[in-house]
């Protein structure tokens, strides 16, 4: 099949300008904490504050598919980045808690549209036998954003002032690149009786898919819930804490190395073998953390968290491919929002059971729990075609 170039610029380029965008959030996220210490407020407060945006994404992400139906697909990621550089402008303009708390609102509104937005974008435009690939680099790409931007204005010793506002520089920037695309002008709809699926919300689209979702779950899990249980048992076992950080450390290593070759394979092999290699993948690791009991063979915590990371973070771009390829028109943003939507409660419910499972029940307890879900990714591969 031939590929349209001026569709896969089109791709590159939505691509480029979310990725400049979680760059930016990258580089001033810390420097709001620190601010916010330096004045005096309590690590309650700024925990509350950090958990603003997160908390709107969650809440949103399942009513986002209906948004893109309403005003357009295109129109609604644009509107999220006009609504994330207000608010980081909101945090340039202001030291007061009150306007960046409503900030923060606003910021995680743009940030709920532009994460499921991008993922239906790219969906929708890459073509199919190139999806994989896509998905990947665009996966790849985030996590060396979500790396590098930290270390941005200490490297280049910007004070907070600089960085705010080149931050919000970096975010209007990405906004022209979405522009540039045509995205927000409105597309004809598909004709619903020949997708059958057109008015598909995000529950309905986990139902349609549920072993995608229980796989985007586990995924969820094993990226984004470990690595504080990961460092704090590191620091029982008596690491120091910058040896027991650098685990955590490893398991984004491996998140952002597996993304693209995961990407690659979901091109070439069915979802029902790239899914199964990655729960056998799980299963090897979790026995392998098994053994760390006492201090003995301690160099497998780093070897697990490097696949919880990059299998955790394949998992769950693997999933997005597979329901491009299941879903048709705009039901494929319902499909991302139910991707979007299990991952995220896996991240949040994974530290929580994972640490109630090593509390109670030791090393072993907790590979017993996350033995489960590789075995459960194992079945659901089975489903998944």
């Amino acid at each position: 099949m031939r590929t349209d170039p001026t569709d896969m610029r089109s791709v590159w380029v939505l691509a480029a300008a979310t990725t400049l965008v979680v760059t930016s959030f990258a580089m001033f996220s810390p420097l709001l904490a620190v601010q916010l210490q330096q004045r005096g407020y309590s690590t309650t407060a700024i925990g509350a504050f950090a958990m603003i945006p997160f908390a709107c994404v969650g809440l949103l992400i399942p009513l986002m598919p209906r948004a893109f139906r309403r005003f357009g697909l295109g129109r609604c990621y644009v509107a999220g980045l006009v609504l994330e550089s207000a608010c980081t402008l909101g945090y340039a303009l202001t030291d007061s808690f009150a306007v960046w708390c409503a900030s923060a609102v606003l910021g995680g509104i743009g940030a709920a549209a532009v994460w499921n937005g991008t993922e239906a974008l790219l969906a929708q435009r890459a073509p199919p036998a190139q999806r994989g690939r896509v998905m990947g680099l665009y996966q790849t790409a985030l996590g060396g954003a979500l790396a590098l931007g930290p270390f941005l204005p200490v490297a280049l010793k910007w004070p907070a002032a600089t960085t705010l506002w080149l931050a919000a520089a970096v975010q209007f920037a990405a906004l022209a690149l979405a522009l540039a695309t045509g995205v927000a002008r409105r597309q004809p709809e598909p004709d619903s009786r020949a997708t059958g699926i057109k008015h598909l919300g995000t529950w309905s689209a986990m139902r349609q898919v549920p072993a995608l979702a229980g796989i985007a779950f586990v995924g969820g899990v094993f990226e984004a819930g470990l690595g504080s249980i990961s460092a704090a048992h590191g620091a029982s076992t008596g690491l120091s804490m910058a040896q027991a950080a650098s685990i955590v450390g490893a398991l984004g290593l491996g998140s952002f190395l597996l993304q693209f070759p995961a990407g690659l394979a979901a091109d070439r092999f069915s979802p029902r073998w790239v899914f199964g290699v990655a729960g056998a993948l799980l299963l090897v690791s979790v026995a392998a953390f098994a053994a760390t009991t006492g201090q003995q063979h301690l160099w497998l915590l780093w070897a697990s968290a490097w696949v919880w990371g990059g299998v955790g973070g394949a998992l769950y771009t693997l999933t997005m491919i597979a329901v491009a390829h299941h879903f048709k028109g705009d039901a494929v943003a319902a499909g991302t929002a139910a991707m979007i939507t299990g991952y995220t409660a896996g991240g949040a419910l994974g530290p929580v059971v994972s640490g109630a499972a090593l509390q109670f029940a030791g090393v072993l307890g907790l590979a017993a729990w996350l033995g489960v879900l590789a075995l459960g990714v194992l079945a659901l591969a089975r489903h998944s075609d």
